[in-house]
This record gives C-alpha cells, sequence and structure tokens, in this order.
C-alpha cells in the first residue's frame, strides 16, 4: 500500500513525486512511456517557450546553453532529476483500471511484456496531460497512414507536399520548419486568420512567407476529406482538391479525464470536459483522487503550462500529507 500513487512521469507527476518523496509519503510514479514522454514525442528541434528556471522541478536548478531551453536539455534536465531525487518510478506500465478498496485505491497496472498486477494507495495523482487526446477532424481519412497528429521534424519531407490543418503555434512552427526543409507547404484553416495565441515573433515570418508565396494558406476553408493524394477542402462555397503527400492536422489537444478511472464517478463537464475539482488542494469529488497540471483542464489547455501545473503538484501534495499524517484531524 503506498501512500501516493501518480500516473503519469511528466514533469508535473515529477514534482509530485518529489514532494511526496520529502513528506515521508511512500510513492509509485507511474507511465505508459518514457520518462517525460510527452515531451519526448514533441518535435525535435523544439525549442521552449519559457524560460529553464520557470520549467525546474525539485528546486533542482536548470542550467541550459541560452535561456530558452531545448527539448533534449529538458529530457536529460528531467531524468537526472528522478535519478538523483532516486525516486520509484515505473515505466512502460499503462494503468489499465483504478477502481476503491479498502483504506483508498486499487490500479491494474499492466507493465509492458510482463502480466497485469494490482497496485494499492492511500491516494491517487492523475497527472497525464493532454497531449494523448488530439481534437480530430472527424473527416474521411484522417485515419490513413498519411496522416498525423503529431509533427516531429522536417527533413523526411524534402520534395514532399504537405498539408497542414490548423493555425496555433504547433502548425506555424510546423508550416515555417517543413518550408526551410525544402517541403511545398499548404496551410488550411475554419477561421479568417491566425489564432491570436500565435507567437508574436513567429507571426511576421509565416505572414511574410505566405504573402510571397513560399506557403499557401487557406483561411475560411473546412476540411471535408482526406485521401492518399489529396485533402478536399470547401472554400468560400467552391470545393478545392489540394495535392498533398502528407497531411499534419495540428488542431490541438485536449485533457480527457482517463478510462481507466472506470466506474468511480468523476464529475465532469460535458461541454469542456474538464473536472469539477477544488480550487486549492485540485481533489476531485472522488475523495482521494486529485488531478494536477492540465489533466483536469478538459479543452482549458491554455489555463495550465508546466510552471503553474508545479504548483498544482506541491498544493496537492500537502494536501495528501495532511489528510494521511493527520487523519482525525481533518475527518477523513
Amino acid at each position: 500500500m503506498f501512500d501516493l500513487a501518480i500516473i503519469g512521469a511528466g514533469p508535473i507527476g515529477t514534482e509530485a513525486a518529489i514532494r511526496a518523496k520529502r513528506a515521508g509519503l511512500s510513492h509509485v510514479l507511474l507511465d505508459k512511456g518514457a520518462m517525460v514522454d510527452a515531451i519526448y514525442r514533441w518535435p525535435t528541434f523544439l525549442t521552449f517557450f519559457t524560460t529553464s528556471e520557470r520549467l525546474e522541478v525539485g528546486d533542482h536548478p536548470f542550467v541550459t546553453a541560452i535561456d530558452k531551453p531545448t527539448r533534449r536539455e529538458a529530457l536529460e534536465y528531467y531524468r537526472k532529476v528522478a535519478q538523483r531525487e532516486n525516486l520509484n518510478v515505473r515505466l512502460y506500465s499503462p494503468v489499465t483500471g483504478v477502481n476503491r478498496a479498502q483504506g483508498g485505491f486499487e490500479l491494474s497496472v499492466t507493465p509492458k511484456n510482463k502480466p497485469a498486477e494490482p497496485l494499492r494507495a492511500r491516494k491517487v495523482a492523475v497527472a497525464t496531460g493532454y497531449f494523448d487526446t488530439p481534437k480530430l477532424l472527424n473527416v474521411p481519412g484522417e485515419t490513413l497512414p498519411n496522416v498525423s497528429h503529431y509533427f516531429d521534424e522536417a527533413h523526411l519531407h524534402w520534395g514532399r507536399k504537405v498539408t497542414i490543418v490548423g493555425a496555433g503555434s504547433s502548425a506555424a512552427d510546423a508550416a515555417l520548419e517543413l518550408f526551410r526543409a525544402g517541403a511545398k507547404v499548404t496551410m488550411v484553416h475554419r477561421g479568417d486568420g491566425f489564432r491570436h495565441s500565435l507567437k508574436y515573433w513567429v507571426r511576421p515570418n509565416l505572414e511574410n512567407r505566405i504573402r510571397e508565396g513560399s506557403i499557401t494558406a487557406h483561411f475560411e476553408s473546412v476540411v471535408r476529406e482526406i485521401t492518399p493524394t489529396e485533402v478536399v477542402i470547401d472554400k468560400a462555397g467552391e470545393t478545392l482538391a489540394v495535392p498533398t503527400d502528407v497531411t499534419f492536422a495540428l488542431t490541438g489537444y485536449y485533457a480527457a479525464p482517463g478510462s481507466f478511472l472506470g466506474g468511480l464517478g468523476v464529475k465532469v463537464n460535458p461541454e469542456d470536459h474538464s473536472v469539477a475539482l477544488d480550487p486549492e488542494t485540485f481533489e476531485s469529488t472522488v475523495p482521494g483522487l486529485y488531478f494536477i497540471g492540465s489533466a483536469g483542464f478538459g479543452e482549458r489547455t491554455s489555463d495550465v503550462f508546466i510552471e503553474n501545473g508545479i504548483v498544482h503538484a506541491r498544493q496537492a501534495v500537502a494536501d495528501i500529507a495532511q489528510k494521511i499524517k493527520e487523519p482525525e484531524a481533518v475527518g477523513v
């Protein structure tokens, strides 16, 4: 019986594990993939929007070559922190179920290439983020092999026709990187321009590439179908077929509460998929079950970043420690 099981070994889950250990709580940090798996799956040459000190966990200094760290620097930093803290990390161990049990919860864990095993914990913190759940277009052809909701790097697409669906920062970064790598890039977006959240230093560069014809953009256009060779769109009442070799549907992501939570009865807003949480402790309506970072915020992903998600982890673990160590005082 662990005091705390944390689902998701990203920066937020790592912070929670560190704080649990320092509070004298036994913990286990679980992830279905690698350490900070979402960062690993981000674009290969990504540079963070924020500065390194705001990404620090456990008060470990994050020293980087420049003020804004790269994906590679972040991967190394979080690995080393987990190692130095000697956290109880179990990677490649998907959680397939969480159920009520005497004294807390029982988790069904299925390690890679191993039989499923039960694991018990007094409290559970969900820190799964949102990167696993893309906002789907729900059009024919979206599941074709040449369609992806994740962009990695541009090198493979030199000389190819690439269509990007979306107009946020991820779509803009991908479009510019693909253009520089020699791809013929077309962007498609249902709105009348780029999203307001587009990075201010990226917008002029992208708009200039469109203005000079280096990148083609179709605004107020809706994707109707994707084929192995075309993206069919509706634009101003006309149907256009955009020739394409590969399509990146970079339309954003949202946090889903997780099917592994089964019948626990987590209260979820059906409109934006957000979880009803105590704003101070981030405990859900299920006593002992917490959502930290963006995991409980549904489509409100712009409300939570690594830096304020770390605060969630600290507040949640402080509450958990108090309830475990002083149960009579708080009526638990």
